[in-house]
């Protein structure tokens, strides 16, 4: 399941409070939409993991009560006492199977020795899949069987518009929408240290902000996303100087330039939609219809559909209605 629809499925879960699991290959942003969910929703997140539990860590420490006579337990302080959110216990089965048992109780009745988990508190939890080669263990029968399970798939559409919300370098959202394999290049048989992820690409747009020195890029972008991704991401960058002046294509219809290459038009139709989110208004939005009216169809396409994928509302423009009867064929 894509990030979109897994960001609408959890949430719904979440209110009905059924514990729920998602399973992924490493660096693909399954923490960040848990995260998402809680910050949207305004409630609590707790992140918990629990590899780096002992199995008496969640069900606290025993103490004698002179009162009853009996030994009681102190739950531990990072579990929660009140209000609502998501418990969030990340990499589970990464943990040991005395940890993962221990977590039984909590998952399935909502509490553990003297601990019961406030009832605004949802339970959602994420490991990688046992064929990732990370460290895990495998999930017992009852623990799985507390849960509802989803696999979370890897879409460059869905990362696009991510990437657009989250203001990464226009360079990288152009270079991934013409060689989209390279958003995700993990494989499990290979033994590099290295490889593309959603998560390492957020580490390359680190590194662009960073200031580090031109002869040192290819070193350091290879150190998060490997040596022939960032040769090719370099390379890439060079066709930056070959683009249009995006400012001319947003404040004017005349003197505007147009170009024949395929890898210019992806960095272009990527810098026009990141120019135009950050400083939006209604005439740059009429200047970017009508330069698309002329560019090749598929960039016209891609570009109006990432602004709409962003908010941008267009339908009572004249000019949209124009473009729209130019290009329906490919919007059918």
């Amino acid at each position: 399941m894509i990030a979109t629809n897994l960001v609408s499925t959890i949430s719904s879960l979440v209110e009905q409070k059924v514990p729920t699991f998602l399973w992924g290959a490493p660096g693909i942003g399954k923490s960040s939409i848990v995260k998402q969910i809680a910050d949207e929703k305004e409630i609590g997140f707790i992140d918990l993991r629990l590899a780096l539990m002992d199995p008496t860590d969640l069900k606290g420490i025993p103490f004698y009560d002179k009162d009853s006579h009996t030994a009681l337990w102190a739950p531990p302080a990072f579990l929660p006492r009140d209000g609502s959110g998501i418990l969030f216990l990340d990499e589970l089965n990464s943990a040991a199977p005395s940890v993962q048992a221990s977590a039984y109780q909590l998952i399935l009745d909502r509490k553990v020795g003297e601990y019961e988990l406030p009832k605004g508190w949802a339970i959602v939890a994420a490991g990688n899949r046992e064929s990732d080669r990370g460290v895990t263990y495998r999930m017992p029968s009852p623990l799985a069987n507390r849960f509802v399970h989803f696999e979370m798939e890897v879409s460059v559409d869905d990362w696009r518009l991510w990437a657009y919300k989250s203001n990464l370098d226009e360079r990288i959202i152009a270079y991934i929408s013409y060689k989209s394999q390279d958003l995700f290049t993990f494989d499990a048989k290979s033994d590099a240290k290295s490889f593309a992820t959603p998560r390492s690409w957020e580490y390359v747009n680190n590194i662009l902000k960073s200031g580090v020195s031109a002869d040192l890029l290819l070193d350091t972008i290879s150190g998060a996303v490997g040596k022939e991704v960032a040769v090719s991401f370099l390379s890439f960058m060079k066709v930056m100087n070959k683009l249009p002046d995006i400012q001319t294509i947003l404040t004017c219809r005349d003197k505007v330039e147009y170009v024949d290459e395929v890898d210019v038009l992806y960095a272009l139709s990527a810098g026009l939609v990141s120019a135009y989110l950050k400083e939006p208004d209604d005439e740059s939005l009429e200047n970017i219809l009508h330069y698309t009216l002329e560019m090749k169809s598929e960039f016209a396409v891609m570009i109006v559909q990432d602004l709409q994928r962003n908010g941008v509302t267009m339908e009572g423009s004249e000019l949209f209605k124009i473009w729209v009867k130019k290009f329906a064929y490919l919007l059918a």
